[in-house]
């Protein structure tokens, strides 16, 4: 590792994904699957954005998510202890809350970053870096045949996202910080982004409901 490359430490990386997974278990247990359809969106949902990340855009090889064994312990530890406490699991929504919101630009940023390496452009590389962050959780509902969340109205997710990997390329590109402390800068901005979108129900309205020019 270089100072030159900003690196996701491997607790917080495992811990996010950890309770990525426990969400897509979760998931799998509300709508009656059974330890396989469990186990399989217990996966989707927390590799599915560096799957496609590394498979359909940069296509570099096989993914380090498959090589690192540590990753499917982890998902492994989500699944039993979703199945063990079920809808219990829900008295941890705030945990789970805090980790998903540090985990959402932290994969933004990570996803921007590892695309400017292999030469694609600030745009593409914002592009690819949400989808990195979000693209689990959408490969889940395309999984069970559910109408995407992130493209629903609702709660600012794929916009804070998209704050994140912007920010970190303004913070690099633009003002030169080094790429470590950008990621935390933008990770953290991130992070407060999203809880006050919870905290205040910020939402997004469907595209019918806005009105751009009088009638």
């Amino acid at each position: 590792m270089t100072p030159s490359v900003f690196q996701l430490p491997v607790w917080f990386d495992l811990g996010a994904t950890f309770a990525f997974a426990l969400t897509g278990a979760l998931a799998a247990i509300k709508r009656g699957y059974d330890v396989v359809g469990l186990l399989s969106l217990a996966i989707a949902t927390s590799l599915g954005g560096g799957l496609i990340r590394d498979g359909i855009f940069l296509q570099q090889g096989v993914t380090p998510l498959l090589t690192n064994p540590h990753y499917l312990y982890a998902i492994g530890a989500a699944a039993v202890i979703g199945l063990i406490l079920g809808e219990r699991v829900h008295r941890f929504n705030r945990l789970i809350a805090v980790v998903d919101a540090l985990g959402l630009g932290a994969y933004a940023c990570f996803g921007v970053q590892k695309s400017l390496l292999v030469g694609l452009g600030p745009t593409a590389a914002v592009f690819v870096g949400v989808v990195n962050a979000v693209g689990g959780g959408l490969l889940r509902d395309v999984i069970t045949r559910e109408e995407p969340l992130v493209f629903k109205p609702g709660q600012f997710y794929v916009l804070v996202a998209l704050a994140g990997a912007v920010g970190f390329v303004v913070l690099t590109a633009q003002f030169g910080m080094a790429p470590t402390p950008a990621a935390f800068t933008a990770i953290g901005l991130t992070f407060v982004f999203r809880v006050l979108t919870i905290a205040f129900n910020w939402r997004t309205e469907a595209v019918s409901s806005v009105k751009i020019l009088p009638e």
